[in-house]
């Protein structure tokens, strides 16, 4: 059962302006379980989450807390044990074009350029769509993420920053209803992690799709998310505690950072995970 903060009171609240749909997304008694040769092993125990359409939620957890088993769910790449995972009121089963999964290692084709990347996406979505129209929309994606004059160049050509980029124009050129990252930005600098932060919301202000984040990056999850989500230690995780991120939007990421607030958070979301969760090295 999902739980609220123990000390709410303490924490600064922003109340979300109303999205089009209340209950876009709903994870209800979700429950993973693997059998293995010493018993059945709990994963994920009774995890209940809604989503509003349009919001921005942030995931953060040690590693073996089922994070990624959570978001694989919602993707349809994997199936709950116990409880259903619906979207928009219907239960999801299999992959699909509504929900589009961005992951930490691009996934990029490395024989194909870049605009054959985000191609290939477009025309399995849309087969029936014009010639003119679907190269169209590939063009309007990566210009959308910076990558006009890059659209040539194979993977193995473009650093890793516009890889993600490449990965971030493909995912949204479908239009899907969900955007899913996994660490997005894990493996980047600090600079360019900044830059594609900033890129990312700018898409998300002006497309409003309905974004779930995994991150260890308790930084970016203040900057970024309307809501954090804070998983208890696995086996069997759940999740601790939901904080409210009560920063205005657009952000800035100097202001905020400047804000006592901020760091109210931080702590906060810092005593869960050090304190109140400490690591014990479980692998997820």
């Amino acid at each position: 059962m999902q739980t609220t903060n123990r000390d709410r009171d303490k924490m600064p609240q922003l109340q979300l302006a109303p999205s089009r749909n209340e209950n876009f997304l709903t994870i209800k008694g979700v429950s993973k379980i693997y059998p293995t040769a010493n018993g059945p092993y709990t994963v994920l125990d009774g995890i209940d989450l809604t989503v509003k359409e349009g919001e921005f939620v942030c995931i953060i957890g040690h590693s073996g807390c089922g994070k990624s088993t959570l978001l694989n769910m919602v993707s349809g790449f994997n199936t709950p044990s116990d409880g259903v995972v619906l979207l928009q009121d219907k239960p999801i089963s299999e992959p699909g074009p509504d929900r589009m999964m961005v992951f930490q290692n691009y996934c990029l084709l490395p024989w194909m350029s870049v605009f054959e990347n985000v191609y290939t996406a477009v025309d399995a979505v849309f087969p029936n769509k014009p010639e003119a129209e679907k190269r169209a929309i590939v063009k309007e994606h990566l210009e959308m993420v910076g990558l006009t004059e890059a659209m040539d160049k194979k993977p193995g050509q473009i650093s890793g920053g516009m890889k993600q980029r490449v990965a971030i124009a493909r995912a949204l050129s479908i239009r899907p209803q969900v955007l899913i990252l996994d660490e997005p930005f894990g493996a980047l600098d600090a600079i360019t992690k900044e830059e594609l932060q900033e890129e990312l919301l700018k898409i998300w202000r002006d497309h409003r799709v309905t974004v779930l984040m995994i991150t260890h990056d308790i930084d970016e999850a203040l900057f970024m998310a309307d809501r954090l989500v804070m998983m208890t230690n696995g086996p069997a995780a759940k999740i601790g505690e939901i904080l409210d991120i009560p920063f205005s939007r657009p952000r800035n990421r100097a202001r905020i950072m400047e804000d006592p607030k901020y760091y109210e958070l931080r702590n906060y979301a810092l005593d869960f995970l050090y304190n109140k969760f400490a690591h014990d090295d479980a692998d997820e």
